[in-house]
């Protein structure tokens, strides 16, 4: 069976939905949680897949974890053989780092349900599979489109909130993979940061009932067609 590795930061920020996409196409997922578990390169290097999910902490604060210097060393060397990676949200600021572009706060938090603004790259991209969906965000940091990246979606206050390289490294600020079922482990998380930006957990609650199974139905188009494009 074809291997998965997935780096996950928080344990209810998981593969979600693209688990059984991941199953179905024979892709066995072994999670490691990073900061906790020893990641060692030739796990990152030799899996058929790499995800790198997302977490409440910026790429800029190696000081204070300093196991982001060592994910962001495997990372580095995975996206340099181009083999398939794919990151969300802090996953997808790794990315960008690993690719030698800023990552930094944004102007404000993006939290809850909305659309993303395709680029022309995007809608010919399996990303436009998305075109006038609410998707889920999650986050407070802007990442600097790599060198020798299309950038394929956009909002207001982020100008790059998707790209890609080649046909093998996707990252996505935005999150298609979450659960709706399971957004009530979300809220609880991050109750913390949801009180601090002052929104409230009903608002993403009955968005996600609203525009959830839709986003589902459509990240499952969405992966496949992007995963039918690597080399795995």
């Amino acid at each position: 069976m074809k291997t998965c590795l997935v780096l996950r930061h928080v344990q209810f920020e998981d593969l979600g939905s693209l688990a059984s996409i991941l199953a179905r196409r024979g892709l066995e997922p072994r999670y490691e949680e990073v900061g906790v578990a020893e990641v060692d390169g030739p796990q990152v290097e030799d899996s058929d897949l790499l995800v790198v999910l997302g977490g409440p902490i910026g790429v800029y604060q190696e000081a204070t974890y300093p196991f982001l210097q060592q994910e962001l060393a495997l990372i580095s060397k995975r996206l340099a053989a181009s083999r398939p990676t794919l990151g969300i949200c802090l996953g997808a600021q790794l990315m960008a780092k690993a690719l030698g572009a800023k990552v930094a706060p944004g102007p404000g938090k993006e939290i809850g349900w909305a659309p993303v603004e395709l680029t022309a790259a995007g809608r010919a991209s399996p990303l436009r599979h998305l075109e006038g969906l609410h998707v889920l965000h999650w986050h407070g940091d802007n990442l600097d489109l790599p060198a020798g990246c299309d950038n394929l979606a956009f909002t207001r206050h982020c100008p790059s909130q998707a790209f890609r390289k080649g046909p093998n490294l996707l990252g996505l600020q935005f999150h298609i993979e979450a659960d709706p079922r399971r957004i009530e482990a979300w809220l609880i998380g991050h109750s913390v940061e949801l009180a601090q930006a002052r929104i409230n957990p009903h608002t993403i609650r009955h968005d996600a009932i609203c525009h959830g199974e839709a986003l589902q139905r459509t990240a499952a188009e969405v992966f496949n067609e992007w995963l039918d494009g690597t080399n795995i």
